[in-house]
This record gives C-alpha cells, structure tokens and sequence, in this order.
C-alpha cells in the first residue's frame, strides 16, 4: 500500500527546510536551475506553494495567481511552520480522498505535486546555495510516488511552462537524477564560476 501523502511530506520537509533555514541574505541574488527564478524569487514560490497546497488540502481554492511570496520578516522561521502545517493538512482525515482544486484533480495527484515540489525545489536552493541535497536509501517511496505522478503530468505541465524540456540523463541513472531531467533540469548544474581578472 503507497505511504501517507503526510508522511512522504515530512520526509522531504526534514532535507528542504534546513536548506531554506540556511539561506544567507547575501545568496539571494543567486542564480537557481530553476530557470529565470534566482534565490529570493523560488524560496518565495515555494512558500507560496506551501501555503496554496494547505488550502487544496482542506478542498479549498487557492490563489496562484501570485507566483511568490514576499521575503518579509522571519521568513525562514515562517517557512518551517507553514510547512509543518503543510503536513498537518494533509495528514488529516480525507486529505487523499476525492478530487480539488480548479481542475478538480485527484486529491493523491494534488498531494504529490506539493512533494515534488518540496523535493525538486529544495534540491534547486540547495544547489544554488551550495549546500547537499542528496536523497537517501528510505526516500524510494517518496521518489517512486513523485517520480510516477510528474511523468503522467509532464507533457501538461510542459505546454503551461510549469516543466522545461527534459535533460536526458544517462542509462541506469539514478531515480532522484531522472526526477530532475523529467523537470527540465540538469542534475548536474552548478553556478557559473566567474573568473578574476
């Protein structure tokens, strides 16, 4: 039987939310593989998407018509509660169960698109902050779980530019690699290196 949405989220919270935590001001001019988003710019989507995700949670509408957060205040510490809130809401009893949002799509599906969220996003601030991120041997389920919903939703997420063209990545890679080249990312992306002169 697939593992609780929750649980699968406070597994990828464990890796992400230290990332955010230590994210300096001075790094949030950075660029990200994330396309044009730099430091400032994802770590306010994904709190944007933290927060949005704990309304679809409750069958609740959310706002995406602003794509991040403003860094205001104790932002980091804000970050890790709304995230424990995150998992909160999607502990609770028919948090899984039937369908939300504007498309009305399966609950799990919505619940997995959070995670891979959480995971593919901290994996971005974290290389852009120069910080690991490396999923360990118990994370197969949560890879397993993001890893099949994002390959049913690329090609949509593709034409609404949410996903960039695949990275192809070599035979036998692993899972967490296929994630990222699924996403438009190259597993293998570090921050340009700009020589002294």
């Amino acid at each position: 039987m697939s593992e609780k949405i929750s649980d699968l989220l406070e597994r990828a919270a464990a890796r992400t939310v230290p990332v955010v935590r230590a994210i300096e001001d001075g790094q949030l001019s950075l660029p990200t593989p994330c396309g044009a988003y730099d430091v400032r710019t994802l770590a306010g989507h994904l709190y944007r998407v933290v927060l949005n995700f704990q309304e679809l949670a409750a069958k609740r509408n959310a706002d995406f018509t602003q794509q991040s957060l403003p860094l205001e205040g104790d932002w980091r510490a804000g970050f890790a509660e709304e995230t424990h809130r995150l998992i909160a809401a999607w502990a609770a009893p028919g948090a899984e169960e039937g369908t939300t949002g504007a498309m009305s799509m399966p609950a799990r599906t919505v619940g997995a698109m959070v995670l891979g969220d959480l995971v593919v996003h901290g994996w971005d601030l974290a290389r852009a902050t120069g910080r690991p991120y490396e999923p360990a041997a118990s994370d197969a389920a949560l890879l397993d779980e993001v890893g099949d919903r994002f390959a049913e939703l690329a090609p949509t997420g593709r034409t609404m530019g949410v996903f960039g063209p695949e990275v192809p990545v070599a035979a036998g890679a692993h899972p967490f690699e296929r994630l990222l080249g699924l996403t438009g990312r190259d597993p293998h992306w570090a921050p340009e290196v700009k020589a002294v002169s």
